[in-house]
């Protein structure tokens, strides 16, 4: 069962979007979208929320989300969320 969760990224300073830009800049996104079982990792710009990033991200199973979970980058996101001083907003979507 496929699996989508929209994350919110929200800090102040234009912060989500430097989080945003390092992550794709650092190489995180294309290691992720290389992951196994991994369907899409894309990041958006609301237009009423200058403060805030979407990533949306899509996984082929619960397994796969698991296994991303568990693995270095994690720590690595982690590490960026903390020094751009972000709050997360996540909701998750299952394929029926």
């Amino acid at each position: 069962m496929a699996l989508t969760i929209n994350i919110y990224y929200t800090g102040s300073n234009g912060n989500a979007r430097k989080f945003a830009e390092e992550m794709k800049a650092s190489g995180l996104v294309e290691k992720i979208r290389a992951e196994k079982g991994n369907l899409r990792y894309d990041y958006f710009l609301p237009m009423d929320d200058p403060e805030t990033v979407l990533l949306i991200d899509g996984w082929e199973s619960r397994e796969a989300l698991d296994l991303h979970h568990k693995s270095q980058m994690m720590k690595e996101i982690a590490a960026l969320r903390e020094k751009y001083h972000l709050k997360m907003r996540v909701q998750k979507f299952a394929e029926i």
